[in-house]
């Protein structure tokens, strides 16, 4: 089944088309992991997009572009579904250089109405627009991030023909974007309602708490327009809500909507997990998943290893615990980040602010002038998102917000988009900056101690999953600046580690035939120079092994240091990643392609020395 053949098919065949994308998208992602919920409650939207519009010639954009999965089934990907997010199979999200079908690449949220509105300017101008129409799909959850309001405030006044399909899967628009739409909504602050509110409340009183909670339903069924007339307000035709199961009446309001030659919204109520009873309407746990048994819904892979979120979350509850100054802020991503843990035992001080780490970082600048503590968790992908809020509202003001960069380094199967490469290359910049990692779970206690008493901005990265094995090291309480020689040599080789490098340069060294020096940088900014200088004189052949970036990335940090001292004689060779973003598979099999396991760099170091 292609998409080309979809248009001649009855609702029933269609229907029945929609079962096998579910069936195929569950044994797969049951099979290599994957997100699962979003992509089963998709697929009748996703069915009726390809019947209604032309795939090869309007602009289909997905928001995140998680959910695409039935797109990519319908689009010459069928017989390689079963390779999704495996090494050199197909991607978990929308990428052009996969298919021709993927109108752009996606992995963050809330870009796909700023993409469609571009997408529409583009074709007034070349005169297509009785031929073209873009259609957006992005969920009610990305509609909590600023940047689709951005794209909406200039789609009401430009007119654009554009059909937005609003996937809200949480059955409920008003959690997401909550405050926004009772605060923009006309309806709900006129005088008129106000007054009938209270005219209804003296009412009410007198006929006890059935006629209470009648009363308070009625007022709750009258907030579920209010989505409409927000977006009415901003100038956009809305259509809906209508259920997104429901295929006949899904494609007659495409049809409408793409014939209507303008902004269209059109908002379809979805079940996340449609299909898969045991991840029906569950949010979060089945959103991304890993391989699992399908009759009992239990995961096929348990890990013994504590990984470095959970190290976090029990340092940060034990911070918690000792000083009601301590805060925290995640953007979205509560149970990913380990800090649902916080906001359950700590409702008042630790928060889920949805899909805005701009907002995430700002707020918590002032929550820091005045005095408290905050750490903000999220992962080193998606601090990208507030760069400027680091600089402007935190940096420049020198104030002290721990950064806690989870899914630093290569996250595996989630690929381009996600993978944790530039942290250390876009905040080294910025001034008053102290960038730290621990190497492992006793050296994460004490760089968290640190960053807790740290009187200014600082940020500590760490990987996804567990920490790689660094040896067994006596662990020290960090100290600004300084470095730890976890071994010295008499050869002339100084392996420096940073964060999870540590443990790639330590196992590199098992497979070398001649001893090496083994050093854990602590600090890429500021340097320990002193330490620097002084193994300067004693190892000539330094190897920086870093999950980073190499432009602007630790091997860089230190170049400028040499050259700063005139320490020409020292030969560096950093093992951090290339110019080039990296691709999605298994952690290992992505290293490995990139020459990044310890073997590989051993026989790199035995050629270099």
């Amino acid at each position: 089944m292609d998409c080309k053949s979809l248009k001649n098919k009855s609702i029933n065949e269609l229907k029945n088309i929609c079962e096998d994308i579910r069936k195929q998208i569950l044994e797969v992602v049951s099979k290599n992991g994957g997100h699962l919920s979003s992509p089963l409650g998709a697929i009748e939207l996703i069915v009726a997009m390809h019947y209604v519009f032309d795939v090869e010639n309007d602009p289909f954009i997905f928001d995140v572009s998680h959910q695409s999965y039935a797109h990519k089934i319908l689009t010459d990907r069928k017989e390689k579904f079963d390779t999704l997010r495996t090494f050199g199979g197909i991607c978990g999200y929308t990428k052009p250089s996969e298919s021709k079908y993927d109108y752009f690449v996606a992995g963050h949220s809330s870009t796909s109405i700023s993409l469609g509105v571009g997408a529409a300017k583009a074709i007034a101008l070349k005169d297509e627009q009785k031929k073209r129409v873009p259609v957006v799909m992005i969920g009610d959850g990305a509609l909590s991030a600023g940047m689709a309001y951005e794209a909406l405030n200039e789609l009401g006044e430009r007119k654009y023909p554009i059909v937005i399909i609003l996937n809200d899967n949480e059955m409920s628009i008003a959690k997401p974007i909550g405050a926004i739409s009772r605060m923009l909504s006309s309806a709900m602050a006129s005088s008129a309602y106000q007054k009938f509110k209270k005219a209804t409340e003296n009412v009410v009183e007198n006929f006890g708490d059935g006629a209470k909670y009648l009363a308070k339903r009625f007022e709750e069924s009258l907030k579920l327009v209010t989505p409409g007339i927000l977006f009415e307000e901003m100038g956009l035709d809305y259509i809906g809500p209508v259920d997104g199961h429901n295929l006949e009446k899904l494609i007659e309001i495409l049809k409408l909507a793409k014939n209507l030659q303008k902004p269209v919204i059109v908002h379809a109520q979805t079940i996340k997990g449609k299909g898969y009873e045991i991840a029906e309407g569950k949010h979060e746990k089945w959103h991304g998943v890993g391989p699992f048994d399908i009759q009992s819904g239990e995961s096929l892979k348990k890990s013994s290893s504590k990984t470095a979120t959970q190290i976090y979350t029990q340092n940060l509850l034990e911070l918690a615990e000792k000083d009601k100054k301590v805060v925290g802020v995640t953007a979205a991503m509560p149970s990913g980040t380990g800090l649902d843990k916080l906001i359950e035992k700590f409702p008042e001080r630790f928060w889920d602010v949805a899909i805005a780490e701009q907002h995430a970082v700002t707020s918590m600048a002032a929550l820091a002038k005045e005095g408290f503590k905050p750490f903000v968790t999220i992962y080193s992908t998606f601090l990208q998102r507030a760069y400027d809020q680091v600089i402007h509202d935190v940096c420049l003001m020198n104030l002290p917000v721990v950064f806690a960069c989870d899914r630093a380094g290569i996250v595996g199967e989630d690929g381009e988009t996600h993978q944790g490469a530039f942290d250390i290359s876009y905040l080294r910049a910025i001034p008053n900056m102290t960038l730290l990692a621990p190497r492992d779970e006793k050296t994460f206690k004490y760089a968290m101690e640190f960053a807790y008493r740290f009187e200014t901005p600082c940020s500590l990265r760490y990987p996804r999953g567990a920490f790689l094995d660094c040896g067994d090291f006596d662990a020290k309480p960090f100290e600004l600046a300084k470095a730890e020689l976890l071994k010295e040599s008499k050869s002339n080789v100084l392996l420096i580690g940073y964060g999870n490098g540590v443990g790639r340069a330590y196992q590199t060294s098992t497979y070398l035939d001649f001893d090496v020096a083994l050093l854990d940088l602590r600090f890429v900014k500021p340097l320990d120079k002193e330490l620097l200088k002084d193994l300067a004189t004693k190892y000539k052949k330094w190897f920086v092994f870093s999950d980073t970036a190499k432009a602007g990335g630790v091997g860089s940090s230190i170049l400028e240091f040499l050259d700063e001292e005139g320490l020409c004689d020292i030969e560096l060779v950093s093992f951090e990643y290339e110019d080039e973003f990296i691709t999605h598979g298994n952690t290992k099999l992505v290293e490995e392609s990139l020459g990044l396991l310890p073997n590989q760099l051993a026989e790199k170091i035995k050629t270099l020395s």
